[in-house]
């Protein structure tokens, strides 16, 4: 796992850190590392929303079709993805 990926998924991180760490896992292209943070539940939405949108703009369609079919993960990130792949 990166360190932008552990910076995101720890607890005692601001929001803007976390933002921040999600950002550059995008800038990287860390398809993988964005697609688990869509499936934390223990993440806010904001950030499991943003994740899947960066997974969007790395043109992750694999990944975005594995979560679009995902029954784990809240039904609205399922449909989202399903219109991003």
């Amino acid at each position: 796992m990166s360190t932008h990926f552990q910076t995101a998924v720890k607890s005692a991180v601001s929001d803007t850190h976390r933002r921040d760490a999600i950002d550059r896992m995008i800038d990287r292209d860390e398809r993988t590392n964005l697609a688990i943070l869509v499936q934390m539940g223990g993440l806010d939405g904001e950030f499991r929303r943003r994740a899947l949108a960066g997974l969007g703009t790395c043109n992750a369609s694999d990944e975005l079709a594995d979560l679009a079919t995902d029954t784990a993960i809240d039904p609205s990130l399922r449909r989202r993805a399903d219109e991003l792949k």
